[in-house]
């Protein structure tokens, strides 16, 4: 797979998160990992900076449920009108975290 393949289907991956849901970047690093090759987290963070505007990439966060850096305020305010459980400034992962 090439790059530009691989930033495709994550952006793709990120398409198919449910609204209330969320994934992390290891998780979509996971997920695509046996069609592309690749399993890395950061290098999906580095795709969301870059490319991620045209997605819901509010949806996209750390394991531990930290909003992506930067964007904090607009992605909290995002996920609560979506009904994604919180507490505090991170998002509840074992209740908003989805699994294609």
């Amino acid at each position: 797979m090439t790059p530009e393949e691989y930033v495709e289907h994550v952006l793709t991956m990120v398409e198919t998160i449910p609204e209330g849901r969320v994934m992390s970047y290891g998780a979509i690093a996971d997920a695509l990992a046996e069609r592309s090759g690749r399993n890395s987290p950061r290098q999906v963070g580095t795709i969301m900076a870059r490319h991620g505007g045209g997605v819901p990439w509010h949806r996209v966060v750390s394991s531990s449920g930290r909003l992506p850096p930067g964007h904090e305020r607009e992605a909290r305010a995002r996920l609560l009108a979506e009904g994604v459980p919180m507490r505090g400034d991170r998002v509840q992962m074992t209740k908003a975290g989805w699994m294609p």
